[in-house]
């Protein structure tokens, strides 16, 4: 299983929000090049990265400090937050990103993902935030009325190849990952790179979901917090 830490970008700082919330931020490093560097010192080949400014405006207020993680590290970078146009994608793309998420737009805007599949085929990504068994959409402020496993069938009949899956009750909670979900996932979309996103806070869960045979699984806040040593969860994820 491969484990993408995350950086969550908001005025060029890494962040950290509490179940999506802005007004629950907590910031952990003025400096998130260095943050993506020492990823990479405890053996981490993945970073998951997520403009939050990006996420509000559907600009790219943060393409700097991500170019230069991607320039400045080894890490194959993906990217989400506001991603709503191919012009977008193609700033990532360019700026060296090796896959970008798309949210809220895959969803509303069913056109879009075909034509970001077309053109970009595995390099997309979608995110799949889940609240109550349905998919949630705008920041997670809305349900798109849509359950989780509708929604998988039909991105994987588009050809999407890797989703990010989320459950928003157990993001930034630190209460662990909901480990029947991913196995279910597992089971019902063998085909797809299901990435494990919410809740991840102790070896233990990344053991489980490891032993699970899911494509990934991203570390946020148990990082930062110390839950989880880096270096000692690549090993295990190994």
């Amino acid at each position: 299983m491969n484990l993408f830490p995350a950086i969550d970008l908001y005025g060029g700082k890494a962040v950290r929000l509490y179940k999506g919330n802005y007004d629950e931020m907590t910031v952990y490093s003025d400096d998130p090049v260095s943050v993506a560097k020492h990823f990479e010192a405890c053996g981490a080949k993945y970073i998951h990265l997520v403009d939050l400014e990006g996420a509000r405006t559907g600009e790219t207020p943060n393409l700097d400090v991500i170019r230069r993680i991607v320039s400045e590290t080894n890490l194959f970078a993906e990217v989400g937050g506001g991603i709503r146009s191919m012009e977008t994608i193609e700033k990532y793309i360019s700026a060296g990103v090796k896959r970008v998420i798309l949210g809220t737009a895959a969803v509303t805007n069913p056109s879009f993902l075909m034509a970001a599949i077309l053109k970009y085929g595995s390099a997309v990504a979608v995110g799949v935030d889940i609240r109550d068994g349905n998919v949630a959409i705008h920041g997670w402020t809305e349900s798109a009325g849509l359950h989780y496993t509708e929604f998988m069938t039909r991105l994987a009949g588009l050809g999407v190849s890797t989703v990010i899956v989320t459950d928003i009750s157990r993001d930034g909670a630190m209460k662990g990952t909901n480990r029947s979900l991913y196995a279910e996932l597992s089971d019902n979309f063998p085909l797809m790179n299901v990435i494990a996103s919410g809740g991840v806070s102790s070896l233990d869960d990344v053991e489980a979901l490891s032993k699970l045979g899911i494509y990934g699984a991203i570390i946020g806040k148990a990082y930062y917090t110390g839950a989880i040593d880096l270096a000692e969860a690549v090993k295990i994820a190994n």
